[in-house]
């Protein structure tokens, strides 16, 4: 499981200032095409002839134009490979996400770039009552069926030899027994304040364990994480690449690769106009 919430994307006069730095080796600041634009000043607009081009003013908010030619060279730039592309780096995406811990250890890996505040297990793990839905357990087998030759039988060995004990549980019952032994064991260090009570916690604790963490990243990092998670194996990359897909200018990032996925989405639809929310469909000059 993973949850993508409060996106917070470049403001319009962030936007500025990259494609003016874009724009620097060439010195071509002349040829910019781009604008930000404030519901504020919505009174210019009946003399600005780009106001029927998808401007968001209307609904009072702030937007921002991308000229043909400044996106015709971030295109050609974003080809040219990461040496040209620094105008990514400075494209900064800023988003709230929910993930297991398993998960998190992967996007660690990605550490250029990233800034990340995370909810903290060491000084809050004992917060709250541990419950089902803190958990991504969403493929963990709930019922044994048939006629449970892939049961696992729990075996209590005493010392006088080993005994087999006619229990047997799934994988989520044994997800739902851990979480009883990391209640009991947080009641009791609330009551007693004894931290070999939290140890138990920290160590038992299982890696499907949901953590929430507010990320900096910019575009550049996403199209890393693009190019090598698209096709991962864990479902949370694969929601993860095609959240990057809805992201403003994603073609940056992903080009036009899409791809159909197995529950008969296509994230080709998810790609609606040339530039992005721009308003712009057409060719390139």
């Amino acid at each position: 499981m993973i949850k993508v919430e409060h996106v917070v994307l470049a403001s319009p006069e962030q936007m500025e200032f990259i494609i003016e730095g874009m724009r620097n080796p060439m010195n071509s600041w002349e040829k910019s095409d781009s604008q930000a634009c404030s519901y504020l000043l919505k009174g210019c607009c009946g003399s600005c002839e780009k106001e029927n081009n998808g401007c968001r003013t209307d609904s009072k908010e702030n937007d921002f134009y991308m000229g043909i030619n400044d996106y015709t060279l971030m295109q050609r730039l974003a080809n040219a490979g990461t040496d040209h592309r620094k105008f990514m780096r400075m494209m900064p995406v800023y988003v709230r996400i929910t993930a297991p811990l398993y998960w998190w250890k992967e996007f660690d890996t990605y550490k250029v770039g990233t800034v990340a505040n995370s909810c903290s297990t060491m000084h809050k793990i004992q917060e709250k009552e541990f419950t089902l839905d803190d958990f991504s357990c969403e493929h963990l087998i709930s019922d044994w069926i048939g006629d449970n030759n892939d049961a696992i039988w729990y075996k209590d060995p005493p010392k006088n030899g080993s005994i087999e004990c006619p229990i047997i549980f799934s994988p989520l019952d044994a997800l739902r027994i851990t979480i009883g032994v990391l209640n009991t064991n947080r009641e009791a260090y609330l009551r007693t304040k004894d931290k070999k009570f939290w140890w138990q916690m920290i160590q038992l604790l299982p890696s499907s364990y949901n953590q929430t963490r507010n990320v900096m990243i910019n575009y550049e990092v996403l199209a890393n994480i693009y190019k090598s998670r698209k096709d991962h194996k864990l479902d949370e990359w694969r929601d993860f690449c095609k959240w990057i897909e809805e992201l403003p200018y994603s073609e940056l990032i992903c080009g036009y690769c899409f791809k159909d996925y197995e529950d008969g989405s296509s994230s080709v639809a998810a790609i609606s106009d040339y530039s992005r929310g721009t308003g712009e469909k057409g060719t390139q000059e």
